[in-house]
């Protein structure tokens, strides 16, 4: 009895032991994707068999003119010389001399990616991709190379939109930005370094990322690896949607470092509708220069916390101005849309269209009002500098020393009155930020008309708390939390 008790007993250790191996043999068996899934791990297999086809290559020319190529040196030299001494070909010595009538060569331009949203042939790819090209040439997934045009282009938003002359094929889904999270997967499709069809995955690091020079522009930040030739690739979330476009990546090596950009793929649909019906993209135009809401500066205008878009300047002639809108205006809401940070309210603007009537709320001097603004179309603008026009006022309380200005820079600054910044030398000056050519015009929203009324205005105003100042700056009005002290 003792043995057979014993006997089972091993019987039963050894099953115990081969059942994980045959749980794994049979995990093993399975599909890739069956296994991605019993780990709970996104089905990229699946994903990218049924959305590879919508992606393509672009690849571009540019006729480069030898008309001011060739060898100097060789100029006037009898052509049977050349072909003697060098043996130059007949049909390239223009060229090589450099001659006026020489044909112009056709060079490799640039290389990209883009994906189809309409069967008939309109592909979505990046501005600067096919900037400046002579032909664009798009490659198939099943390799048949076409001949596309450009329907139209925004340089702002980094979009084009193209055309072939084809018909039934694959279509891109086109998804929504409204929905995604920081931290959700996401997957891209695109030819690095020319290398067709790569494969790279990441998660989304941040929402609505604003760059230098790309205020149009609420990027999606992803680390997914994008490098050269991923440049308008479609981002894709698990659903197979395309969420974004690949349009630039932070790099110090020229290759990918997990700081990658995209374009959400509402602002690029929105593009696309006004270029295929005008050829051209018309940006809504607001005309105010805005900063962020600081933790200070919202102290100083009585917010509970930082939120909205500070209003530096209003530009003259403009909707903005002919609204009633002032600078010092915290602008709260825009067409229904909550404004959080300032960087909220340019692509807002930007894709509203021109002519709608829309309804502002704003934060002024503690009281909430509303505006109707009419859009008009965005145009550019220019600021003047600030210059001296006689010697320094030195200013003890403030902590800087003053110039005033004379009426032309005034007007060219398009500022009532001012006075300039020559050279901050203390606090308070310095702790609320002031630079040497900046011009100071308000304080707590009282005129700074010249260096003898700044001084009495020091004086008369409270002291140890926060009071909002506003200067130009490098042609551009913004607002500085200042605290005097006694």
């Amino acid at each position: 009895m003792k043995k057979h008790t014993l006997l089972a007993t091993y019987l039963i250790g050894a099953l115990v032991m081969i059942q994980p191996i045959m749980t794994w043999a049979e995990s093993a068996a399975r599909p890739p994707a069956s296994l991605a899934a019993s780990f709970g791990l996104p089905d990229f297999v699946t994903l990218v068999e049924e959305n590879h086809p919508v992606v393509v290559n672009i690849s571009t020319t540019k006729a480069i003119s030898s008309r001011h190529q060739g060898h100097p040196q060789f100029k006037g030299l009898p052509d049977e010389m050349l072909r003697y001494f060098f043996g130059i070909p007949r049909s390239q010595l223009d060229e090589f001399k450099g001659q006026p009538g020489s044909k112009p060569q056709k060079r490799p331009h640039s290389l990209g990616s883009g994906f189809i949203i309409e069967s008939d042939g309109y592909i979505l790819t990046n501005h600067h991709v096919i900037d400046g090209a002579d032909e664009i040439i798009v490659t198939m997934h099943d390799r048949k190379e076409l001949k596309a045009e450009v329907i139209g282009s925004d340089k702002r938003t980094d979009v084009a939109l193209l055309k072939v002359n084809a018909t039934g094929l694959p279509v891109a889904k086109i998804g929504s930005r409204k929905n995604l999270k920081v931290g959700q997967w996401v997957l891209a499709i695109g030819e690095p370094f020319g290398l067709d069809y790569t494969v790279t995955h990441g998660i989304i690091s941040a929402l609505g990322r604003a760059l230098p020079n790309d205020t149009y522009v609420p990027f999606i930040q992803t680390d997914v690896a994008i490098n050269p030739g991923n440049s308008g690739g479609p981002l894709f979330n698990l659903a197979g949607e395309v969420v974004g476009i690949n349009s630039q990546i932070y790099s110090s090596s020229g290759g990918a470092m997990g700081l990658s950009f995209s374009i959400p793929i509402d602002i690029a649909m929105n593009v696309v509708e006004q270029l295929k019906s005008n050829g051209e993209f018309v940006r809504g135009y607001l005309g105010v220069l805005v900063q962020e809401v600081t933790s200070d500066l919202s102290k100083s205008f009585g917010l509970d916390s930082p939120k909205g878009a500070l209003v530096g300047q209003t530009y003259p002639d403009t909707p903005a101005e002919k609204a009633g809108l002032q600078a010092g205006d915290i602008i709260l809401e825009f067409d229904g849309k909550v404004i959080q940070k300032s960087t909220d309210l340019p692509p807002i603007v930007g894709i509203t269209p021109i002519d709608k009537t829309v309804e502002v709320k704003v934060l002024r001097q503690g009281k909430i009002k509303d505006f109707e603004v009419v859009l008009a179309a965005l145009e550019s603008e220019e600021n003047g500098e600030p210059s001296s026009k006689r010697s320094g006022f030195g200013n003890n309380i403030l902590g800087a020393e003053v110039r005033e200005l004379d009426e032309a820079t005034l007007r060219n600054l398009k500022i009532p009155f001012g006075v300039g910044i020559v050279q901050v030398f203390g606090d308070p000056a310095e702790r609320a930020g002031l630079k040497r050519g900046d011009v100071l015009v308000t304080i707590d929203f009282k005129p700074v008309k010249n260096a003898n009324a700044l001084n009495k205005l020091l004086k008369s105003l409270p002291k140890n708390r926060s009071l909002p100042v506003r200067v130009i700056r490098d042609g551009r009005s913004l607002f500085l939390p200042l605290v005097l002290t006694d």
